[in-house]
């Protein structure tokens, strides 16, 4: 599996700067999981985004008034995707 991001570098940046903003707006919490990554936001209007990463598979789940962002891949997708949302980046 290729694990490229299929945004242009101007597209990648601006999405980058969007999950930060996101993150440290409505993020409650960051776990790396055996297949991928949960995020967890409050559920704030505006919080999910379905469309990036297509070797990923990403799922938003809600309840207990949050929303959590899960991201599974496999491989080399794992180690991806652990590293996309480190906090500080």
């Amino acid at each position: 599996m290729d694990i490229a991001c299929t945004l242009s570098p101007t597209a990648l940046a601006s999405r980058s700067e969007r999950w930060r903003r996101l993150i440290a707006g409505s993020g409650l919490g960051r776990a790396e999981t055996p297949d991928g990554l949960r995020l967890r936001f409050r559920a704030d209007r505006g919080v999910a985004e379905r469309e990036c990463c297509a070797w990923a598979e990403w799922s938003v789940e809600s309840g207990d008034g949050e929303i959590a962002l899960v991201v599974r891949s496999s491989g080399a997708g794992v180690t991806a995707l652990h590293t996309m949302f480190e906090t500080g980046a």
